[in-house]
Order: C-alpha cells, then sequence, then structure tokens
C-alpha cells in the first residue's frame, strides 16, 4: 500500500503589531518638512531647549527610523544617529589582563541619560503614533516598502531589554585600535545592547526601565493582525 506523502506545511501567518492610529491631522508635516516641527516636538517633550543641542537638526525622522532599524544589528553607522555622539573619549582602565572599563566613563553619559529621564512615556507614544505615518514613510523609503516599522521598533526594545546585567568593572580587551568586550558573549551582542552596557549598570538600568514605559504604553495602542500567506 502506498501511502500518500503530506503535502509540505503552509508558512504561518505573519503576525504584525498594529497601530490603532487616528487619521492624519491636516496640520501634519511632510516627510521632507518635518525637521522644525520635530524640533518642536523634541523640545515640548524634553522640557529643556538647552537639550535639544544635542539633538541634529536635519532629517530627524529618517535619523531615528535608520538608527531604530540598525540597533538590533552588530554594527551602526554613527552618521544617523538622532542625537550627537557622547562628548570625550572612552575611558578604559588598568592594562593587559586587568583592562576595564573605567570607573568613570558612565559620567559622559549622563545628559544624555537626563533626555531620557525628562521624557513622558505616555507622550512620546501618543506623538509617535500621530506621527506614524511620516516614521512608515522613512522606513519604506529606508528599503522596506513591504514591511512594518512599528513591528521593527518592538523588535529593537525587546533587544536592548534583553541587554544582560554585568557586575562592574567590565573586562576589555585592546586588540588593535579599538577596545573590545573580553567576554566574546558580550561582544557578539548588538550594538544597541554593547552601547548600553558601556554606560554603565546605573545609566543601563534607568534607560531600561524608561524603554520598558514606553512598550508597555505603545502595546496600549497596537493589535496584532493576521496576515495570511
Amino acid at each position: 500500500m502506498q501511502v500518500k506523502a503530506s503535502p509540505p506545511a503552509l508558512p504561518k501567518p505573519e503576525a504584525h503589531q498594529i497601530l490603532d492610529t487616528s487619521p492624519v491631522s491636516p496640520s501634519l508635516p511632510t516627510l521632507a518638512d518635518s525637521d522644525n516641527f520635530m524640533l518642536n516636538v523634541l523640545a515640548e517633550l524634553v522640557g529643556n531647549k538647552l537639550l535639544i543641542s544635542f539633538f541634529h537638526a536635519e532629517r530627524i525622522i529618517h535619523n531615528i527610523v535608520a538608527t531604530i532599524d540598525n540597533l538590533p544589528r552588530r554594527h551602526a553607522p554613527m552618521i544617523v544617529l538622532p542625537v550627537k555622539q557622547v562628548p570625550g573619549r572612552f575611558i578604559a582602565s588598568g592594562t593587559g589582563s586587568s583592562l576595564t572599563i573605567g570607573s568613570k566613563n558612565a559620567e559622559r553619559y549622563t545628559s544624555y541619560v537626563k533626555i531620557i529621564e525628562a521624557i513622558d512615556a505616555k507622550k512620546l507614544v501618543e506623538i509617535y503614533v500621530r506621527l506614524y505615518p511620516l516614521f512608515q514613510q522613512s522606513y519604506e523609503e529606508l528599503g522596506y516598502p513591504k514591511k512594518y516599522f512599528n513591528d521593527r521598533l518592538i523588535e529593537t526594545l525587546d533587544n536592548l531589554l534583553d541587554t544582560p546585567v554585568i557586575n562592574e568593572p567590565i573586562r576589555l580587551i585592546q586588540p588593535q585600535v579599538y577596545y573590545l568586550f573580553a567576554n566574546t558573549d558580550l561582544e557578539e551582542r548588538s550594538i544597541g545592547q554593547r552601547i548600553l552596557m558601556r554606560t554603565g549598570s546605573k545609566n543601563g538600568a534607568e534607560i531600561k526601565a524608561k524603554l520598558r514605559k514606553i512598550k508597555q504604553e505603545l502595546l496600549l495602542h497596537m493589535h496584532e493582525k493576521k496576515v495570511e500567506m
């Protein structure tokens, strides 16, 4: 008796985390003309116009989208960061097998952590939902015409929240010019996780706490949509 081969399994439906967005406001700028609008939005979110000087003033939405897309990867070009690079040089301590991240290195990130702390997660997400068409357009122009940007944002948040908590001091090696984590598991992690670990345990904990709040607020605006293959 011949046994008929089972038909190949169909691919599982793809789940998209859909935002419950409101109709586009007539006052919403075009993506090309959104920089001044975004600078005002950021100033309101941070509550301190002096801190806005840490942000690049051009292609703001594009840089935010490109950075969120890159953070779960191994590497990311610094040129697309929405904020200016942390001032000062990376601070290491010790030599040889005792080389570690210096205790004062975390201070370089203080101003940036203050920006994150000042942001109200609920207000941030409400603005994101309102401006979502611009974020989606920028993501499609980045090379993802059939992808949903909010899916990538959730992936990035989950990746950052999965950053391990490391007992300090964190050991380093310096095979050439750049410092690397001595622990190969840490060095192989995403660029977002490596940046978070380099900010120091206290800063990292505060950043992750804010990211959790942002994700919680996002979930309130989302529902899952199954796309049949």
